[in-house]
């Protein structure tokens, strides 16, 4: 592991209105999975490789949650969002950047930027690849979505020792009647279970947030407690 740079962030929250947010980054170049995993247990996420955690003051709102994959149970309206997807197919393999990807990822922001009044910011080609391919190693899919040959949803995971660390899902709203966001979580829990991994990871859970308010019903999860640095125990609940 080389850490390239370490540094803080002070910018407007990005989950809750009228609020100001501290970032704590590390730039982090060959990240081994067991070092990506000590760093996701103690609340950072991974874009790229950029690893970062909320460290707010005054304001303890992003709370790291994790779905506790044996005691999952898929309900009856889970079971058919997973039969409803028999005409989708998947693939998984490390990241990837075409111009498919980018046209989406751009089509399904714009969507998001109408339905739930997203900003709105074209993506770049340095940045779409800065941010969801760079820094994968040997630990970080994505997840390819097809409905017959059309490229439908991509969903980035890094998959770890103990489970899956969910990084981010983009989808074509045209398809949005099979639930794509659903079915992804669906399919990350299936995957879990087939190969013994216990844990999804599925980033902050902020009480006031209408974007990430789904994370709080895939039950049971734990919560982590507080924000222990690399060199502390870390305990869930």
């Amino acid at each position: 592991m080389n850490l390239l740079k370490e540094f803080l962030l002070e910018d407007k929250c990005s989950y809750l209105d009228n609020k100001e947010q501290t970032t704590h980054y590390k730039v982090i170049d060959k990240c081994s999975a067991n070092a990506c995993q000590e760093l996701i247990e103690r609340g950072y996420r991974r874009f790229g490789k950029m690893y970062f955690r909320p460290i707010c003051a005054e304001c303890h709102e992003c709370q790291s949650i994790k779905i506790d994959v044996d005691n999952f149970m898929f309900s009856k309206s889970a079971r058919r969002v997973l039969k409803k997807s028999k005409d989708i197919s998947i693939v998984l393999q490390h990241p990837t950047m075409t111009k498919t990807h980018l046209e989406l990822f751009d089509k399904y922001h714009k969507y998001m930027n109408e339905k739930k009044g997203w900003e709105y910011h074209a993506t770049s080609p340095d940045h779409y690849f800065n941010s969801f391919v760079s820094g994968y190693e040997d630990f970080g899919y994505e997840v390819l979505y097809f409905f017959q040959d059309k490229l439908i949803g991509v969903d980035l995971i890094d998959i770890l020792a103990d489970g899956i660390s969910s990084i981010y899902f983009y989808y074509d709203p045209d398809f949005a009647s099979y639930s794509l966001g659903r079915l992804s979580l669906y399919k990350q829990i299936e995957f879990a279970k087939r190969y013994k991994k216990k844990w999804i990871y599925l980033g902050y859970y902020v009480e006031g947030c209408p974007s990430l308010n789904y994370k709080a019903e895939y039950t049971p999860y734990l919560t982590l407690n507080g924000r222990p640095s690399e060199y502390e125990d870390f305990d869930w609940f």
